[in-house]
Order: C-alpha cells, then structure tokens, then sequence
C-alpha cells in the first residue's frame, strides 16, 4: 500500500502545481487597460434561433452601451418564432442593428458556423465582438471593456461569461464548472499557452477569423465556432484576457441534469480537435482529479494510514481553497467558496460522464 501512498502524493503534488503555477494567475491579475486613444469601432455578432423572448429581453441593453461607434449585426437562422418580426420593428428605432434572415440551412457547415460567417460577412468594421442572443449585460461598459483590451498587437481578448445565481445544487454546480473551466482557460492565456474561449464573450480580429478560415476544416462538427477558433489562431503574442466585472455577460443556467448533459457533451465534443499540448494539459489534470478521489478512497478501505492521508487531503484543500477563493472574488463568484469541497466531489461524477463523450462522434443540435 505504500506505493499507492507515495502515488497518491504526487498526484497532489501535481495538482498543487496546477494551482500555484497556473490558475493563481487568474487571482493575480491586475492589468488595467487604458487604450481608449486607439478605441476603434466594434462591430457585435449575435446568432439567434427561435430566441425572440432571449432577444426581447436582452437586445435592448446591447444597443443602448455607452460607446463612440458600433453597430450590432443579428442573425435570424431560420427561426420559427417571432424572430424575424421583433426584429423587423427594432431595426425601424435603431439604425445601428443589421438583420440578416437565413431561411435555408447550410448543408456544409453545422451548428452556429454558417450563422456567424454570414454575420460576419455582414460586419463594417474590423472589431468583432461575439455574444449569444440569452446574454445579459450587466450596465453600459460592456463594448467599452473588451475594447480596452485590444492593443496593436492584441487580435484576440477572450470575456468571462457565467451564469446567474440561482437556487439549487444544479446552479451551483453549472456556475462552479463554468468558474473552473474559466480560470483553465484564463490562467492559460496568462501563461502563453491559450487554448479556447466561449462564444458568449469574446473578441476578435475580422482578419484573423477569415485568415484561420477553420470551419471547413471541421464541417460536420456543431460547435467549435469558438474554442476551434481561439485553439487554431491563439498565441502567446496576440491573446488578451479581460476580467473587469463590466465585461462580464450573464446568462440562464440549465434547469435541469439532462438538459446540462446535453449542452456538455455538445460543448466537449470539440476538445479532441484541440491542438495535442492542450489536450494533455486539460486531461492530465482531469484525471489527477479522478486519481486522487480513487487512491483516497482505495486507502481508506484497505491501508491504516488515516494521519497520513488527512494531512495530504487537508493540504490539497488549504492550497486549492486559498487559489479559488481569491479566484472567486476575482470573478464575483464569492458564494460558491463554501460549496466548493462538494462541488469538487461532484466534479468526479463530471468527469466519468462527459469524459467518454469527448470521443462519441453522436451529435447534439444547437439551439
């Protein structure tokens, strides 16, 4: 049993060194970014399916930010619902929303992919900032901020966009894997190495998403038109990160496990595309999660070294708690500290789940 004690410390170890070295970055991060003499004009993408009560709600808000020049390109991908009438009648008051109607599917390119070419396609400015049509500003700045972020040689600035609170372990357990897939992929950025970014949040040149030109590389896959981005044209030279709480975008949290599985296996199943560093990185810490829970537990049922693997428990806990607590003040995510010991349990269960899916080729509709 002593070489699965020994086993079982450098699985911590290792894990220790993820926080400290990596995801620390994120609750160290202290760059303001004052570029506003070279703001330039942005133009803002939403793709929207059947989302009229998604845009009601939020469209609004967009086109009244506080900024010099934007304009807000929505495309309607054959939606079914009152769409493209809302639309209609919002375009009439501003005349900085462009409507783009798609009523014809593309049979090359799945999910939101053809979508946001054609939106981008539609852009008159070289900014392109992308958001989803269930996102929420949350004041005026929200264009200003991810502006601020781009310098001369900044072409991509990835967004933090979490889910808001609500009642229930399931919400705790959705915003506390978008927390940590944020601070993976935040963290990662701030170490050179960056790997993905989300949809609902995020900056980028118009150039540098026609030169990278991924898409018919992927055309079958229905996500991607993010992660697959940032993972192909991302490098230490030209990606900023933006956590100024006015940057954030909030959005609804699955209400229930197996509509939240389905969004997962959908979200992951662009993972095994991702560049092979970043693979290994990504899944060796995940399985040092499952590792440390099956080695724990095996001690536990058939060793007696009790003194020793609480001391190991507890000082993974300490480290890991300090980390996610500066990391959940950072991102506004304060009421999560006390559940994250659960919720690092449940992450297991995650983890043998959505695992599997990242090599199931089964797809799942976008919406």
């Amino acid at each position: 049993m002593e070489h699965l004690l020994f086993t079982l410390l450098i699985v911590t170890l290792i894990r220790i060194f993820y926080f400290i070295f990596f995801y620390r970055r994120v609750a160290d991060f202290n760059i303001k970014y004052n570029h506003e003499s070279t703001l330039l004009p942005v133009s803002i993408v939403i793709c929207s399916r059947n989302g009229a009560h998604n845009l009601r709600r939020n469209l609004i808000d967009i086109l009244n930010q506080e900024y010099f020049l934007f304009e807000v390109i929505v495309v309607n991908d054959n939606s079914d619902d009152d769409t493209e009438i809302f639309l209609m009648n919002l375009s009439a008051e501003y005349d900085k929303l462009v409507v783009r109607n798609i009523r014809q599917s593309s049979t090359i390119m799945k999910g939101k992919k053809y979508p946001l070419t054609i939106g981008i396609r539609a852009t008159k400015f070289e900014t392109i900032l992308v958001t989803d049509a269930d996102c929420s500003v949350v004041g005026n700045n929200w264009i200003l901020s991810m502006a601020k972020a781009f310098n001369t040689g900044n072409e991509i600035v990835l967004g933090y966009a979490p889910y808001k609170r609500r009642k229930g372990l399931l919400n705790k357990f959705i915003r506390f894997e978008a927390f940590f897939n944020a601070i993976q992929y935040f963290s990662y950025a701030l170490s050179g190495i960056p790997y993905m970014g989300v949809g609902r949040n995020m900056a980028y040149r118009k150039k540098l998403f026609f030169d990278h030109n991924i898409y018919p590389k992927h055309p079958g896959l229905l996500s991607g038109d993010d992660d697959l981005l940032v993972n192909a044209a991302a490098n230490r030279n030209n990606t900023a990160v933006q956590l100024n709480p006015e940057s954030f975008m909030y959005s609804e949290a699955k209400s229930t496990w197996s509509e939240y599985w389905n969004q997962k296996k959908r979200h992951i199943s662009t993972a095994k595309y991702y560049k092979k560093k970043h693979q290994i990185l990504l899944l060796f810490f995940s399985f040092s999660h499952v590792m440390f829970y099956s080695l724990t537990l095996l001690l536990l049922i058939y060793s007696d070294f009790y003194l020793e693997l609480a001391a190991i428990f507890f000082t993974r806990l300490c480290v890991e708690g300090v980390i996610y607590f500066y990391c959940m003040r950072r991102l506004h995510e304060d009421d999560l500290f006390r559940w994250f010991p659960v919720l690092d349990v449940l992450f297991l269960f995650y983890y043998f789940k959505l695992l599997p899916g990242i090599f199931n080729n089964k797809q799942v509709l976008w919406q």
